[in-house]
Formats: C-alpha cells, structure tokens, sequence
C-alpha cells in the first residue's frame, strides 16, 4: 500500500470501522473482517496520530491537514508531511480510512 497516498486527497475513516473518542483516547473498533490485524479487536493511536485522525474530515486535503499540524507544532511542514504520509498508508494498510475526493 506504500505510495498510494497522496497530499493532495482527502481521506476520512473507512465505512468499515466506528471511531469513538473517550478520555482523549481515539479508539477505531473494526464492523467487519480484514480489517486491521487478526489478533487486534481495539486500535489506539499516539498523540501525534489522534491530531492527524481528528483533521481528516473526507474535505480537508492531506497537504491541508498537514499545514495546519506544522503551524500547530512549530515544526518544519516537510516532517509533519511524512508523519502524516506515514500514518496514512498505515491506516490504509489495515483499510481504516478511505479515500474521498
């Protein structure tokens, strides 16, 4: 799946999965099978992946999401571009989110 993202897409979560946000915590629960890994029922992201996960609206290009995140960290726009990048073909891996526009 490496590759298949792109910054200038939107993606929101799959219709494959049910997100809830509890205490802070993002947490994906998968509807259905092939989704994410067999031995995982529950998928927790870091605070670096709960920031990108709560930008992605299916509107918002990732090269959107990505500027605000910089201007958010106070960090160079290009690492925060391979974070999300990164995050994203990990989420697309395990078929969490899909592609939008």
């Amino acid at each position: 799946m490496k590759g298949t993202i792109s910054l200038d897409a939107a993606y929101g979560p799959s219709d494959d999965v049910v997100v809830r946000e509890i205490e802070g915590e993002v947490i994906i629960v998968p509807l259905v099978s092939g989704i994410g890994d067999l031995e995982d029922e529950l998928y927790t992201l870091n605070e670096t992946g709960r920031a990108i996960w709560r930008k992605l609206d299916g509107r918002k290009i990732l090269r959107a999401v990505a500027d605000e995140l910089a201007g958010e960290f106070e960090a160079p726009a290009g690492t925060i571009e391979q974070d999300v990048l990164g995050l994203m073909e990990e989420l697309a891996r395990r078929k969490m989110i899909a592609r939008k526009s």
